[in-house]
């Protein structure tokens, strides 16, 4: 008798213990909660000018600093390269009224991951925050960070390339400082992005000003027999269009933080009637420039074409080139990161990634666990860092996931037809630009078959065994390896789950 009371007080005194454990940890996180039911998440913070400038800043990056080199090296000639610059904003301007209908009609954050789930179910959307997630975004983040890092290094090292160290660390850098900006305070995201928008149209203003003059001035001997020499295929098309769509790509951002818009129903469609077209004009005339003062061949052998025009054009001030071309790379990044994070909450808050994931920071009211998880992938991808394959194995599969998104317009006009539609786009629209992706996909695999495609698609698939495992089977192991860890992150960030889903 005396050894089972012996035993039962050792039970009760390790119960107490656990309990006082327990209790040490639930006032802080308690506290946490109760602060966040007083600052609800998300805010809508962000109007029509930071909208424009949402759009506009993420897509004139580094895209047009890098591309137009790709692109007239798979076309061949000044003709048809500016056809296609044409071309791809005419195809982004297509795709994003086909986003503005579908972001009136389901208001949630996410991109295309919210429509993927209304129209096809969780599998399909969760294959694409699988691969948004660990490839597309962050390999669009780290494409970006490496340009400025290349453009920001290039005065250093006059004559010659800098060095691959240094380029990848300043990129490095460049990603922590964006994450820890966008982590802070949704405002500073915002505030930076419109500095940053600024500085970018200062560059564009002045490189597009000078083109003209030069062509007043007669500068038109590039522009003579312009579609001499050009090499047109199905693959070089569906490659030059690769490289002008990435430098268009950013177009569907505001539909990544539609819960945070202030009236959704004008200012998402406002904001993406007035941006895109907006650029369009840029990109057109920024190209038309850069030929003015160099021959295709002098363009194909420039290490940076905007420097390069600097250097003939505004001689001793040729230093302010590289300097807002930094403004502008970095700006992308910014818009990039502050979207691209409201993806990781979104699917987060679903349960398709790690719960702490969808965590969001009492203090400063920002995603910061998905936005330091998307950071940190992009970093990983700097380590290997080849711009132009990067490009092209991004560009194949976010082109799947945009056709599969537009293709979901098309099948909700049947089956959803009870939802709201604000915007109601006709019907040619969304058909046009499904047929124009499968072309995209399809071109270079029947073109130039190359393994590299097929493990994307392998990879992309693969995202079905890690949903079967996790999401719909639910092992209890992977949970209770993940609950101290995400109670201890949850402390140490000061994050606490989503009260409630906004609709």
């Amino acid at each position: 008798m005396d050894e089972e009371s012996l035993r039962k007080r050792k039970g009760e005194d390790n119960k107490k213990e656990d309990e006082q454990s327990i209790q040490s940890h639930e006032p802080q996180t308690m506290n946490l909660q109760k602060q966040a039911k007083l600052f609800p998440f998300p805010l809508r913070s962000v109007g029509l000018i930071s909208g424009i400038c949402m759009i506009v800043g993420t897509i004139i990056g580094s895209g047009i600093f890098v591309s137009p080199k790709s692109v007239l090296a798979n076309v061949g000639a000044v003709g048809p390269c500016l056809t296609i610059w044409a071309a791809c904003g005419i195809l982004a301007t297509l795709g994003a009224l086909c986003f503005a209908e579908l972001g009136t009609m389901i208001t949630k954050s996410g991109g295309e991951y919210p429509y993927l789930m209304e129209a096809f179910g969780p599998i399909t959307a969760f294959l694409f925050s699988w691969t948004s997630l660990l490839v597309t975004k962050p390999s669009s983040f780290a494409i970006i960070c490496l340009s400025f890092a290349e453009y920001a290094s290039a005065p250093f090292y006059p004559g010659c390339d800098p060095p691959q160290v240094v380029i990848k660390c300043l990129a490095a850098a460049a990603i922590v400082v964006i994450t820890i900006v966008n982590s802070l305070s949704v405002n500073l995201g915002t505030y930076v992005q419109n500095f940053l928008t600024a500085a970018k149209m200062i560059i564009v203003t002045i490189i597009i000003v000078s083109g003209i003059v030069l062509l007043a001035q007669g500068k038109t001997e590039n522009f003579e027999d312009s579609f001499k020499n050009s090499k047109i295929s199905v693959s070089s098309i569906g490659l030059a269009f690769y490289n002008g769509l990435w430098a268009y790509d950013g177009w569907n951002q505001l539909n990544y933080i539609t819960e945070e818009l202030k009236n959704p129903y004008r200012n998402l469609p406002l904001s993406i009637i007035i941006g895109i077209p907006l650029v369009t004009v840029c990109y057109v005339l920024i190209n038309i420039s850069y030929f003015t003062v160099m021959t295709s061949t002098e363009l194909l052998q420039s290490q940076a074409v905007a420097v390069t025009f600097g250097d003939r054009v505004l001689y001793p001030a040729s230093w302010i080139v590289p300097l807002f071309v930094a403004f502008s790379t970095i700006g992308s990044a910014n818009g990039s990161c502050f979207t691209a994070g409201r993806l990781v909450y979104v699917a987060g808050r679903e349960g398709h990634m790690l719960k702490v994931l969808s965590y969001i920071s009492v203090k400063r009211l920002t995603p910061a666990p998905a936005i330091i998880f998307y950071g940190a992938i992009a970093i990983i991808y700097i380590i290997p860092g080849d711009i132009d394959i990067l490009i092209n194995y991004f560009s194949f599969a976010v082109w799947i996931f945009y056709g599969l998104t537009v293709f979901a317009l098309i099948v909700m006009r049947f089956t959803r037809k009870e939802l709201k539609r604000p915007i109601r786009i006709p019907i040619i629209i969304p058909v046009v630009v499904t047929i124009v992706s499968i072309l995209l996909v399809l071109a270079p695999i029947i073109s130039e078959p190359e393994l590299a495609y097929l493990y994307c698609v392998l990879f992309i698939l693969s995202g079905l065994i890690v949903y079967v495992l996790f999401v719909h089977c639910k092992f209890n192991w992977p949970q209770k390896i993940s609950q101290p860890i995400t109670m201890h992150l949850q402390m140490l960030l000061e994050v606490v789950p989503p009260e409630e889903d906004t609709e």
